[in-house]
């Protein structure tokens, strides 16, 4: 890209969804690690880019000497903070360039393409905000009341118009100079993700079409399609190599 654009992958939290002994960024995926494949995307499609990963704070020598394992790009590591706003906030008090733009994203979505990021990228470059997003293909029911748990059979609901919904994904990305004025506030609930601060503090924000195999890796069984999916690239590059070769090319 032109302009520059810094990295913040987060990887804060504990993932103790998908079981096992290790939060699940950690979690090999085809022999390598999740957040190794994630920080794959960014150092080859954004060729020199600074790499900041936000790591829960017990597990940062860990990774330093896991990784050293796998040869993986060149990042910074940080502390993380008790939500992931202030986990945002700590990857951006370690930038240590000075980025036009800054990608902000999951450290469990390992499968976004080069592709989406550059077209979240230019979206950002030509408004000054932008984040990936997908049509729902399920219905939606919002629950009016209900008694001691949500899941009651018995509990009043009402159909929500799906056509209005959009899932919304990672890497967000934005000018720099507007996310941090924007991570300057005082944590709020309502911030739910980097978007929902940036527009808190009066910048809109663009939706650019996401990809419905941009997985964020939660459960087991995240982790079992997420397996079937690098059967699938596999096959897709044994049979047809010049294409994963031209691919490549385009990345570097």
């Amino acid at each position: 890209m032109e302009r520059r654009t810094a990295v913040i992958i987060v990887a804060g939290g504990s993932g103790t969804r998908c079981g096992g002994s290790l939060p699940k960024q950690f979690r090999l995926l085809g022999n390598r690690p999740v957040l190794a494949r994630t920080i794959d995307l960014f150092a080859t499609t954004l060729r020199g880019t600074e790499i900041v990963v936000v790591l829960p704070a017990r597990y940062i020598d860990f990774w330093k000497d896991f990784s050293a394992r796998f040869e993986v790009p060149t990042h910074t590591t940080v502390a993380g903070g008790e939500e992931r706003f202030h986990s945002v906030k700590n990857g951006l008090a370690v930038l240590r360039t000075d980025p036009e733009f800054i990608a902000v994203h999951d450290a469990v979505r390992p499968f976004a393409t080069p592709e989406m990021l550059r077209r979240v990228i230019a979206e950002a470059e030509a408004t000054g905000a932008a984040i990936p997003a997908v049509a729902p293909v399920d219905s939606f029911r919002a629950i009016d009341a209900y008694g001691t748990a949500p899941q009651e059979t018995d509990c009043r609901s009402h159909v929500i118009d799906r056509s209005r919904l959009r899932i919304i994904q990672t890497p967000q990305v934005f000018r720099a100079d507007w996310l941090t004025e924007a991570y300057r506030a005082e944590f709020d609930p309502r911030f739910t993700d980097d978007a929902s601060v940036v527009e808190a503090a009066g910048h809109p924000v663009r939706l650019v079409e996401g990809e419905r195999t941009n997985l964020k890796l939660t459960t087991s069984e995240d982790f079992a399609l997420a397996e079937a999916l690098l059967a699938m690239q596999a096959d897709r590059e044994a049979t047809d190599p010049d294409e994963a070769h031209s691919q490549q090319a385009d990345a570097e």
